[in-house]
């Protein structure tokens, strides 16, 4: 018996909103969802790979063409990685936005936010201008090359990178990047 495509979605949407607590999960299908408790236990800021480059892996610039996170060294850069189906993720990108409004006039720090969605780069535009939010550059990385070498497993992950393309730190689930605690996170840009 063949399920309608509309029961397959609603089904698919449920699913995905199971996972909006704290964080975005990212485990493998076979592995059980953690607990709420272990998830929250688990965001923050991770300083654990401090140093390490920026990974050399593609994705997708606003244009559609090929881009890597070398090309924004040079300057210290701010890369949040974020989906369309990540609740946390949703509530941070107007707090990014602002920040990158704020980093683009001061020119100091290089904010860009790449979204980790399957669905073609057209939607993740028409998602963030839903939400007016459209002003950030659409970056996407369909096949989630950037979570799988970064090892991300929860969503979002904003990790700040030096002016030498180094890591600094990361921060685990949403924060306001208005906010004081960013801003003396963002300090250590260099």
């Amino acid at each position: 018996m063949e399920l309608p495509v509309r029961l397959i979605a609603i089904l698919l949407v449920a699913l995905a909103g199971s996972s909006f607590l704290g964080g975005c999960d990212r485990q493998k299908a076979d592995a059980p969802q953690a607990p709420t408790q272990e998830v929250k236990a688990a965001t923050g800021v991770d300083r654990s790979h401090k140093g390490q480059p920026a990974p050399t892996v593609q994705f997708k610039n606003p244009d559609g063409g090929d881009i890597d996170l070398g090309k924004f060294k040079g300057g210290p850069v701010l890369v949040n990685l974020w989906a369309s189906w990540c609740a946390p993720c949703i509530k941070e990108l107007p707090t990014l936005q602002t920040l990158e409004q704020s980093q683009t006039e001061d020119g100091k720090l290089g904010v860009i936010a790449i979204s980790q969605d399957m669905a073609p780069q057209g939607s993740v535009e028409a998602f963030l201008a839903e939400r007016d939010i459209g002003r950030f550059a659409a970056f996407h990385d369909a096949e989630m090359k950037l979570t799988e070498e970064l090892g991300i497993q929860i969503m979002p992950t904003t990790i700040l990178y030096g002016s030498d393309g180094k890591e600094i730190w990361r921060f685990v689930g949403d924060l306001d990047w208005t906010g004081e605690q960013a801003r003396a996170l963002l300090a250590e840009a260099r």
